[in-house]
């Protein structure tokens, strides 16, 4: 993926250098932040659906829902490997990108890179059990993850700068949480800007987080509850 976004990077050329001055001016390394922190959105889409999924198919979730553990611990730590081995992966992205291809960071302060991050999980996190929330309703592969996976892909700064969609369209990136995370891990590595300077972002992912995971992990336990009454 690194190779593949490198060369990229070197077809597209400085033919979009006043987008992407306010990100240090490199395609490179505008868009495999985006690719590699994306991966935390993937995750949190795929893995809490994906482990209960797995789970109602073999028959153990019945299981393991009658034993004395709370429902939010079995949700995280059935996804905490997921997360994990995807945190290590995109601390390989960024190390390819800096060690192979000459990819240039400017992290001057570790705990807002750090605090984003974990704003970034999650708010993620919240959609995540709004996905698994469906598949206990309805038994069946949530459209959710599909849903916003591919609005985020398209409207949320992954692959290119947001500033580049029609001006009716730009205003309805910023209701996506990846948005603001990107734009602010961009500016944290590439700028070296501090938590102050990304503070508005982090406000709003720490409201998205705020927002989503009571309300998926109500949304879940509700689900809970009808599928013991069926």
């Amino acid at each position: 993926s690194t190779v593949t976004f490198f060369f990229l990077s070197r077809l597209i050329g400085p033919g979009i250098a006043n987008q992407l001055a306010p990100y240090g001016g490199d395609y490179f390394s505008f868009v495999l932040i985006g690719v590699a922190f994306t991966d935390y959105l993937t995750v949190s889409l795929s893995s809490f659906a994906g482990q209960i999924r797995s789970a109602q198919v073999q028959g153990t979730l019945e299981a393991l829902l009658v034993t004395p553990t709370s429902v939010p611990t079995i949700l995280f730590s059935s996804s905490l490997y997921s997360f994990s081995f995807t945190s290590i992966r995109v601390m390989l992205y960024l190390a390819f990108g800096v060690l192979i291809f000459g990819m240039k960071l400017h992290i001057s302060s570790f705990l807002s890179f750090l605090v984003i991050m974990v704003l970034t999980i999650l708010s993620f996190s919240g959609i995540g059990l709004i996905s698994a929330a469906f598949i206990i309703f309805f038994k069946q592969g949530s459209p959710i993850g599909f849903l916003v996976s591919t609005t985020s892909a398209l409207l949320g700064g992954v692959f290119y700068p947001v500033a580049l969609l029609p001006s009716w369209l730009e205003p309805y990136a910023y209701l996506l949480p990846i948005t603001h995370a990107l734009e602010s891990m961009r500016q944290i590595l590439l700028n070296g800007a501090t938590l102050g300077a990304v503070y508005d972002k982090a406000i709003v992912l720490a409201l998205f987080a705020v927002i989503l995971l009571p309300m998926g992990l109500l949304a879940f336990g509700y689900g809970l509850i009808m599928a013991r009454k069926e």
